[in-house]
């Protein structure tokens, strides 16, 4: 079953160059099918780039998803053609009136911040809480899972001495939950921060399940037990390359970034990167589409509490 996306997304040619099955709104209309509907809250600053990678991954799957994105009305966004973003992107004032299967919340270059110094916090804030009761699960990712856990169970976040950058080892805590039902002993997924969250802060919260980690990594995914909010603290979606282009871009700006481990052949920049995660990140993505939206959201999305 292919992804539907709005009719001129640019999106739409980078996935069929992929051999990726998409379809256009317009044709979708014509189907007597209910597709999932996905909310995506895009606070990166390349949107386009992560609207990529994000549709990448939802596509890989038996299940028709409707997709519509927005953006923090209360943050101006320099890094993306404004024609782009009033083409594709609503404020959330457009559709806090609505509900919908899935919801996903990307990272954000803000994490070095306290979280109530972020420009968009309470708009974020209130997002968050409409969430509660408009989507039936949300998957925050990266600075937004941070941000998660410390709205919805006060837990905080720690700079780290040095940056975690590369792909890690991760192994699964507890395989009868669904999410990670495929997962390998050991999966690799990549990350990139400058914060953490601890498991000393987690462990005690009956809500929720640390349920992958890594040794040199740390916490990468969190669950609540009803599976309505899914913590990963990782990139998963991140393209062969975003993790080289983001060493040099820190290089370039004088930053002298921690060269990306486990990712350059002999830890050489001038090489490919290997890759190792892609065939995790599609089994997460698909875990969460089969099993915490299509099989769990009721077919009346009203009926969402």
């Amino acid at each position: 079953m292919p992804i539907k996306i709005q009719d001129g997304l640019p999106a739409i040619r980078v996935l069929e160059e992929e051999n990726i099955f998409i379809i256009p709104e317009s044709q979708a209309l014509h189907q007597d099918i209910r597709p999932l509907k996905i909310l995506i809250l895009n606070l990166m600053p390349l949107k386009i780039v992560t609207e990529n990678q994000i549709l990448r991954m939802l596509s890989n799957t038996p299940l028709q998803c409707e997709v519509e994105l927005i953006r923090p009305a209360s943050h101006d966004s320099k890094n993306t053609p404004r024609e782009h973003l009033e083409a594709f992107y609503q404020n959330f004032s457009e559709v806090k009136g609505k509900k919908y299967d899935g919801f996903i919340i990307t990272g954000a270059p803000v994490e070095t911040m306290e979280f109530e110094d972020v420009d968009y916090w309470p708009e974020l804030a209130e997002i968050m809480e409409w969430a509660k009761h408009n989507v039936y699960s949300t998957l925050f990712i990266c600075w937004a899972a941070q941000a998660g856990l410390y709205y919805h169970y006060g837990i905080p976040k720690y700079p780290v001495a040095e940056k975690i950058s590369g792909v890690y080892s991760h192994t699964v805590a507890d395989r009868h939950i669904p999410l990670v039902r495929g997962f390998d002993d050991r999966f690799f997924a990549p990350h990139s921060r400058h914060t953490e969250i601890r498991r000393e802060d987690i462990k005690d919260k009956t809500d929720l399940i640390i349920l992958a980690e890594s040794e040199a990594a740390g916490i990468y995914i969190v669950i609540s037990r009803d599976g309505r909010r899914i913590f990963v603290t990782g990139h998963s979606e991140y393209d062969p390359l975003t993790l080289r282009d983001e060493y040099l871009r820190d290089m370039k700006r004088g930053d002298s970034p921690p060269l990306p481990r486990n990712y350059f052949p002999e830890d050489d920049p001038s090489q490919p990167p290997i890759i190792r995660w892609r065939g995790h990140a599609h089994l997460l993505y698909s875990n969460w589409l089969n099993y915490y939206v299509y099989q769990a959201t009721p077919f009346n999305l009203e009926s969402i509490q």
